[in-house]
């Protein structure tokens, strides 16, 4: 769910929003260099150097760390740019935790999470590593425990923008807060703000999501482009990516309340993001 509560003088949206982790994103391997030097392999479309958020948060974590090492970075691009899925805030989250851990720096969870609030709002979710209910801009977050259904995800082919978005003026700014109480008894009280006026802007995320609806509970998210249904079963998942139509990117995941993250750097379990093996942890 969005929900969209108010706007503040300095622009920005207050917000009521679910937040849950997918087993599908993108992998980041981590080398330690000695020289100070940030390195990222490949280089993304359309995104300058000192623009990713995986540059801007390496080069932050240093500048507040005093450290001196660097490191090269090596970015397999699973999720599309633009989606509404968090790939470039949770690639940034990646940075600040592995980059921690590999430089030997300590500095906790919570002044990593404050580190990347800078970085963007979405940053602090994927830094703590929790499904989470959150409000303000997004970071006041409640840990919180949800059911961990399959997903289908489809990226209809088209870039939203998000500032265009929020400056809609048809956008529903003004939804009554609810209790976070409520807003866990279920599917059935959730709905996101922005679809309305991304349908209106976009009309292939509108022919996509009127798609998929037809298949099972269909919510778009974040401001897109990217949308998703809930299911049951894996089986069900398959069955729906069978018939997608092949100009749309679509996948399956399972939903999780740990992020594959945190499973990762070994709070729990295993997960995708790892180092070369001359890494130092």
């Amino acid at each position: 769910m969005l929900h969209i509560t108010g706007r503040r003088a300095d622009g920005y949206h207050e917000l009521q929003t679910l937040f849950q982790f997918l087993d599908h994103g993108d992998e980041l391997y981590f080398r330690r260099r000695g020289d100070g030097q940030v390195h990222l392999t490949p280089a993304l479309p359309d995104v300058a150097h000192d623009d990713n958020l995986i540059i801007r948060a390496a080069q932050l974590l240093q500048r507040e760390s005093g450290c001196r090492l660097g490191v090269d970075i090596h970015l397999d691009k699973r999720l599309p740019l633009g989606g509404g899925l968090g790939g470039g805030s949770s690639d940034a989250a990646t940075t600040l935790l592995a980059l921690d851990k590999l430089w030997g720096l300590q500095l906790g969870e919570e002044r990593l999470a404050a580190l990347g609030l800078t970085l963007g709002a979405d940053v602090p979710v994927f830094v703590r590593g929790r499904a989470a209910w959150a409000e303000g801009i997004g970071e006041r977050l409640t840990a919180v425990e949800l059911d961990t259904p399959w997903f289908v995800v489809i990226h209809p082919g088209v870039m939203v923008s998000t500032p265009a978005v929020f400056r809609a003026p048809q956008l529903t700014r003004h939804t009554p807060p609810i209790s976070m109480a409520r807003a866990l008894q279920g599917a059935a009280t959730w709905r996101n703000d922005c679809e309305a006026t991304v349908r209106m802007l976009y009309p292939e995320v509108a022919r996509a999501i009127d798609w998929l609806a037809g298949q099972a509970p269909t919510m778009l998210t974040g401001t897109g482009a990217c949308l998703f249904a809930r299911l049951t079963s894996e089986t069900q998942a398959d069955s729906i990516l069978r018939r997608i139509n092949h100009d749309w990117q679509a996948f399956k995941a399972r939903g999780h309340n740990v992020s594959p993250l945190h499973a990762a750097l070994g709070y729990a379990g295993n997960g995708p993001v790892s180092c070369w093996p001359d890494a130092t942890y």
